[in-house]
């Protein structure tokens, strides 16, 4: 349906029960055709505000967290308990063989009778 007028527009609009945008004013056009009331134009929005800097700047560091030595890793892979460490016959040849090198429970060590040189450097 093509109306030419305003009158015929305001027409449709009462027939179609449609309400016309508030501050729009009807005027003639003549290729005006509506379904159903007048197309609002939307309003462009200001984009927001960027936020800048270090959300975290004056914030205490979270604490680091605690990592296995490689003795927790090598029992963890032996799946061995703390009880069972003593009764271990693989867990005491690899602590003999890295007693110098790596962390070695100091109970472990005095239940096996092992010592640890000090001032020896096995690693290089």
């Amino acid at each position: 349906m093509y109306c030419h007028t305003a009158k015929d527009i305001s027409a449709n609009l009462r027939a179609n029960h449609a309400q016309p945008a508030r501050g729009f004013h009807l005027r003639s056009h003549p290729k005006a055709e509506y379904d159903r009331g007048l197309m609002v134009i939307p309003i462009a929005l200001p984009a927001p505000r960027r936020k800048r800097g270090n959300p975290n700047w004056g914030r205490p560091m979270p604490p680091a967290p605690a990592l296995a030595t490689e003795f927790e890793l090598r029992v963890r892979h032996l799946q061995l308990t703390p009880e069972m460490y003593t009764s271990s016959v693989e867990l005491r040849i690899w602590c003999e063989q890295n007693r110098n090198r790596i962390y070695i429970p100091e109970w472990l060590l005095t239940e096996w009778g092992i010592t640890v040189d000090l001032g020896s450097n096995d690693a290089a």
